[in-house]
């Protein structure tokens, strides 16, 4: 969704009117201005002028009632099938505004996987001290917090590496027309959260929109020495890492 569009829908939104007649088509069947004006308590003419906008916001959208008899037949509106509850067109704004922002800084990628990597971080449990996190853990755990997202995430393992099948984008329009900036935010999230559980996994690469409705997640195996500094780096109160002996000469 193009900002501009998010600017529409939320504008249309902002009345209360509007609102209660979306809340009605979308809570009920299709009806025309005059059932509305009854149940709102306005008149027809108002519904219709509220309607208008909501019709060129596309939240609504006009179909004809079967013919009775002769004459045109009546025109009732109902929701739209994809639109938006009033207070989700408001995130999806915000974040049409967050990521068009984060897409005019200097490296955008990279600002979005920090930003990603901090939230993943922070949405991931720590496991106890001194425990180790296998990688079906892991992989198990990342899932979860995926599937609580709204990613429909699906694991699958090929040898020594894995993947995770993202069948839903929450965040797709807003992807559409920033994906450097949305697919870089989600890689992050998988790197934060794998990073603070210890895991010897890193997620290497993201692959948006392989089909309308499927994103894949890389995922392998990290080297041992990697995945010590992993943990370490995840816990900020560890102790300093050893440093490498120094050799007389």
């Amino acid at each position: 969704m193009a900002i501009a569009s998010a600017l529409q829908i939320h504008k249309a939104l902002s009345d209360v009117s509007r609102f209660r007649i979306l809340e009605e088509l979308r809570n009920d069947r299709p009806m025309d201005s005059r059932e509305l004006g009854r149940r709102l308590g306005l008149h027809p003419n108002t519904i219709r002028s509220h309607v208008d906008q909501l019709v060129q916001a596309k939240l609504v959208r006009t179909v004809a009632a079967p013919a009775a008899g002769r004459g045109r037949p009546r025109v009732l509106y109902e929701a739209a099938a994809d639109a938006p509850a009033g207070q989700e067109s408001g995130y999806r704004l915000l974040a049409q505004i967050l990521a068009s922002y984060l897409a005019s800084v200097d490296r955008p990628q990279a600002a979005a996987e920090s930003a990603g990597r901090a939230w993943g971080s922070y949405l991931t449990e720590r496991p106890q001290p001194f425990s180790e996190v296998s990688a079906a853990d892991a992989t198990l755990r990342v899932v979860e917090l995926f599937t609580e997202l709204g990613f429909m995430p699906e694991a699958v393992e090929e040898g020594e590496k894995r993947k995770i099948l993202l069948h839903h984008c929450p965040f797709r329009q807003v992807a559409e027309s920033n994906r450097e900036v949305a697919c870089s935010v989600h890689l992050g999230m998988l790197k934060g959260a794998l990073a603070e559980m210890g895991a010897p996994l890193e997620a290497t690469r993201l692959e948006p929109f392989v089909e309308p409705s499927l994103c894949i997640a890389h995922l392998s195996k990290l080297a041992r020495g990697a995945e010590v500094l992993a943990v370490h780096l995840s816990d900020p109160r560890s102790s300093p890492l050893p440093q490498e002996p120094e050799l007389l000469t």
